[in-house]
């Protein structure tokens, strides 16, 4: 920047607020817009957060109502099953049948889930 374009800023400077501003002015000035700009940094945020919690609550409850109604459904496809299963095979074999593919669906994620915590434990074991 050359020395004329610096004298016309300031000049400028003193022209804007008319030359009667000390820097005690300038200063508590500045920390008024700070205070102003921190106080509305938090109300943006509580207003951030208040909406963060009505969506999370909603999720939270649907969430829940769909993993209930989905136990149910399963609950449903036990006794469709049973209830389809009984004249082909007797109430004593649909329930068999059914129970047996239940307990072979739950060792298979049981073995899953040991797998998977092993893994877990793998990595967090220490190597030195």
């Amino acid at each position: 920047m050359d020395e004329g374009s610096h004298e016309s800023v300031s000049q400028r400077t003193v022209a804007s607020d008319g030359g009667n501003s000390s820097i005690f002015e300038d200063v508590a000035t500045l920390i008024d817009d700070g205070r102003t700009l921190v106080e509305a940094e938090l109300a943006f945020q509580k207003t951030r957060i208040a909406y963060a919690g009505i969506r999370g609550r909603n999720a939270a409850i649907f969430g829940i109502v769909a993993l209930a109604l989905a136990v149910l459904a399963v609950f449903a496809l036990i006794v469709g099953a049973l209830l389809a299963l009984a004249p082909l095979l007797g109430a004593w074999g649909a329930t068999a049948v059914v129970a047996g593919v239940l307990l072979a669906v739950a060792a298979l994620c049981a073995v899953l889930a040991l797998r998977n915590a092993k893994l877990i434990s793998k990595a967090f074991r220490d190597e030195g």
